[in-house]
């Protein structure tokens, strides 16, 4: 190694050679401002060259994220239609009637959506994809319930008279609330996850429940039932319960349970009692169950489920 040779002030530098670039960082800026041009060219060119290689690196690094969220809405839509037609040729073929057949789908379309999340990246843009997968459902349902295209089945699986029109009501408005729900909340907030549940399995399974054991009709309400509504309130806890220990386990939110529990119980009363009410001829239940546990379940969780 060449030996160091003493610099104004003391401090010593090797001579430059082929292997020593970093050393050269020890030169002082009188110094650099002589060097030859040749190597300061080489200088800026190798400084310039730091934020490119940064630029790079990050795109590539976001690249495998894109590819990940870009293929997730692939899945979840290719499943979420899958979903509708097997029940539409179920219903088309009468092997399950078709009011069954829309709740079902009203029940596992939130329920699988929901559980879809986790296929999708942590980036920023993550909702964003997901969110094309109610929004390309909106798209349909206008496309079908204002008659552009025509789609028995799919009105016979997803309506309650069989009539195009309620497309552009209760089925709407649901997709309408998922898509609110993927983009206002996502799956690190404890709000939107329970009004979900609530919207689908609670509202789903009072449906379902109420029809088949709901002779005992509700005193101010004769289109509801104490079977139904007593359905709604333990199907929706439960699945709240069920989806909030799927997000916290998979990380993406906490839940301190021993006060979980009880604001749950309040926020499933609460959409139990706004179902049960005599609104629908004003406001479809898929928009005031879903905003009333909204509101409850903010007052109670706030951002975080504790």
């Amino acid at each position: 190694m060449a030996a160091p040779v003493a610099r104004p002030g003391g401090a010593l530098a090797f001579p430059l050679s082929p292997g020593s670039l970093l050393l050269s960082r020890s030169r002082s800026a009188p110094e650099l401002a002589a060097a030859p041009t040749g190597t300061g060219r080489r200088r800026r060119w190798l400084v310039a060259g730091v934020p490119a290689v940064a630029g790079a690196l990050a795109a590539s690094a976001q690249t495998p994220m894109l590819l990940r969220d870009g293929g997730a809405t692939l899945l979840v839509t290719a499943g979420a239609y899958s979903l509708v037609r097997a029940f539409d040729a179920l219903t088309e073929r009468r092997l399950i009637e078709q009011n069954l057949s829309r709740k079902i789908v009203h029940v596992l379309s939130g329920v699988l959506f929901m559980s879809s999340w986790p296929l999708f990246s942590n980036s920023a843009e993550a909702r964003f994809f997901a969110a094309v997968v109610p929004f390309l459902n909106c798209v349909r349902l206008l496309t079908y319930g204002l008659g552009f295209y025509s789609d028995e089945a799919l009105v016979k699986s997803v309506t309650r008279e069989g009539k195009r029109e309620e497309l552009l009501r209760g089925p709407l408005y649901y997709v309408i609330v998922l898509l609110i729900i993927v983009l206002v909340f996502w799956r690190d907030s404890p709000i939107g996850i329970v009004s979900l549940s609530m919207m689908s399995g609670g509202d789903g399974f009072a449906d379902i429940i109420g029809r088949r054991f709901g002779s005992l009709k509700l005193p101010f309400n004769n289109k509801k039932s104490w079977a139904g509504s007593v359905a709604m309130f333990i199907s929706g806890s439960l699945l709240s319960v069920l989806m909030l220990s799927y997000f916290s386990w998979l990380g993406y939110i906490h839940v301190s349970w021993d006060q979980a529990l009880g604001k749950l119980v309040l926020v499933a009363l609460a959409a139990t009692v706004v179902e049960c009410i005599p609104v629908n001829d004003v406001v479809d239940d898929n928009i005031s169950v879903p905003l009333a546990t909204m509101l409850v379940a903010f007052m109670l969780f706030g951002d975080a489920a504790n």
